[in-house]
């Protein structure tokens, strides 16, 4: 499932108020490269609680060209 662009325009990362990246996965995941945090999406909906985000690895998400 993937998220609307809509929705991606206007989500930020609740930490840093920094834009998100949107990987389509699998897992479903926004990326927050100034928080270093990888928010999770289930079934469709990004789940933007801090504590519930996960430590960015930047092998999993490499920086995109």
């Amino acid at each position: 499932m993937t998220l609307s662009p809509e929705l991606l325009k206007i989500l930020v990362c609740p930490k840093s108020k920094a834009p998100l990246e949107y990987w389509p996965g699998p897992p479903e995941s926004l990326v927050c490269r100034e928080s270093q945090l990888v928010y999770a999406v289930q079934d469709g909906i990004p789940v933007m609680l801090i504590d519930e985000a996960r430590p960015l690895d930047d092998a999993e998400f490499p920086v995109r060209a």
